[in-house]
């Protein structure tokens, strides 16, 4: 399934007229922001956008410009967007949270749109942007201010992988709609909050096996979502620890372990709401498959983490299907 592209070329208008078009449909993509043109008479710029599974992703690319997202815009509304810029072309300074980083091609940074960040491109320019809801990088957000407008290498270890992924999404996006599978985008997040993940590792010593056994408990949480009646005492068990200590291991992240298994639950009924290829499933049975058998308790769990009622969003899922 593909969805709709947004497809911007300043090259098609006048001159006078390239940097205020640009300007709009940049602010359309993302979220509210301001911007400079470091020569607006010889500006030329262009944009490619579309979303994936829930995430934002599009291709910006202009002559020299700044941007910024400050208290004011901030003010006008935070939709709680985490986005991860890839550089793939020319140079790009990121700052944020005191913090400046300076990225070539290949290399990427991580902002976050709920406090100010400026970029700045004093030449031409191309990057990359993915844009998610913070939660869906399962890391807590107050951890991320550890991690903004950090300089992600790109040529080693995990980083790396990242960026050929993500620049294999930015070829793709070039030249025809990114096939728009919650499956991928879920491959693209898990990468992501692995990669997060591993950077925030002060000690890597002394937290190397709380970090192996926690992904360990995650692994097998996940292998047992469809059993109703998975419990915390269980979960412990299973690994073999105490449930004060599988709540301290979670509680590190930000997480409690039924906060965990309830996100991972809803995340994956909310795929399979939105796959025309289970239609024919009653929404209470793909609840089941999951491990929610009571169809009231699921329809109160979903509206409370999406806003609306699973009927509903399976709804608006296939309008939208319809529509690209």
């Amino acid at each position: 399934m593909t969805t709709a592209c947004t497809r911007f070329d300043a090259a098609e208008l006048d001159h006078a007229d390239r940097f205020d078009a640009w300007y709009e449909t940049v602010r359309s993509s993302f979220v509210p922001l301001r911007a400079d043109a470091s020569e607006p008479a010889a500006f030329t710029g262009r944009l490619v956008a579309q979303t994936m599974g829930g995430l934002a992703i599009s291709t910006v690319a202009a002559t020299g410009v700044t941007v910024r997202r400050t208290r004011r815009e901030i003010a006008s509304g935070d939709p709680g967007f985490v986005k991860v810029g890839l550089q793939l072309l020319g140079r790009g300074a990121v700052t944020q949270d005191g913090r400046t980083t300076m990225l070539d091609a290949g290399d990427f940074a991580v902002y976050d749109t709920s406090r100010p960040y400026r970029l700045d491109y004093e030449d031409a320019f191309a990057v990359f942007v993915v844009m998610a809801p913070s939660e869906r990088l399962r890391i807590p957000r107050p951890r991320l201010s550890e991690l903004t407008a950090q300089r992600f290498d790109g040529r080693y270890g995990l980083p790396a992988m990242v960026s050929r992924l993500l620049g294999e999404l930015s070829r793709q996006l070039d030249d025809l709609p990114v096939r728009s599978d919650p499956v991928v985008a879920d491959a693209v997040l898990d990468l992501l909050t692995a990669t997060l993940a591993d950077r925030m590792d002060v000690d890597p010593a002394a937290d190397a096996h709380r970090r192996a056994l926690l992904l360990e408990i995650q692994t097998g949480i996940i292998s047992r979502l469809a059993e109703p009646d998975l419990t915390v005492p269980d979960i412990a068990s299973a690994h073999h620890v105490s449930v004060r200590y599988l709540q301290k291991l979670f509680g590190e992240h930000g997480e409690t372990v039924s906060g965990w298994v309830r996100a991972r639950r809803l995340e994956r009924i909310r795929r399979d709401l939105a796959n025309p290829a289970m239609a024919d499933r009653t929404v209470a049975s793909i609840g089941a498959r999951w491990g929610i058998e009571n169809a009231a308790a699921l329809s109160r769990l979903f509206r409370a983490e999406v806003g609306c009622t699973p009927t509903e969003f399976r709804a608006t899922a296939a309008r939208w299907s319809a529509s690209v």
